[in-house]
């Protein structure tokens, strides 16, 4: 049976990486996942030219899973109001629907 829960999307400069996961985790999310990301915005294609290995992409993309809509949407809109200004990013939110939502629930 599946329950439904927010996710979260941001995707930015492997710069802000360490930042962001702090204004994850202290917004309380249960985790989050980090992968390589490269593509074309509206400031152009943004890749090193080098194979597909993750510490060639100057770009990331965050996922988070979340019980609670307020929370993905306070991460955003802190991550947008302290880094949007000077880097490059976006994010969004989805409706979504997952198996075992206490996964994605904070404990006590």
């Amino acid at each position: 049976m599946t329950t439904k829960a927010t996710r979260l999307v941001i995707v930015t400069e492997k710069i802000l990486h360490k930042e962001i996961t702090r204004i994850i985790d202290a917004a309380g999310a249960t985790g989050y996942t980090v992968t390589a990301a490269g593509g074309k915005g509206s400031r152009n294609v943004r890749s090193s030219g080098q194979p597909l290995v993750a510490d060639s992409y100057p770009n990331i993309k965050i996922e988070v899973i979340t019980a609670d809509p307020a929370v993905a949407k306070q991460i955003a809109d802190d991550v947008a109001a302290r880094y949007f200004d000077n880097f490059s990013g976006i994010t969004w939110l989805d409706e979504i629907e997952v198996h075992r939502l206490h996964k994605f629930q904070r404990q006590g």
